[in-house]
């Protein structure tokens, strides 16, 4: 990315404003990893294991106590 040196703001060669771009990013809400991880959690899809708070080996000792086989 190319940026004009003599220029106050940030503009690459084709005129984007980089600030402006950066600014109206940090405003646009959840980052695409930040809404699979909330789907997940909210919706017990398949394969998110990775974003669960739930303690699997608790789970286990509470199924266990209960006399469920």
């Amino acid at each position: 990315m190319a940026i004009y040196p003599s220029q106050k703001s940030k503009l690459t060669l084709a005129g984007t404003d980089i600030e402006k771009v950066k600014r109206l990013n940090s405003q646009s809400g959840m980052s695409y990893n930040e809404a699979k991880a909330f789907i997940a959690k909210t919706t017990g899809g398949h394969h998110t294991d990775i974003y669960s708070d739930t303690d699997a080996e608790e789970v286990k000792r509470k199924i266990k106590s209960s006399g469920n086989p």
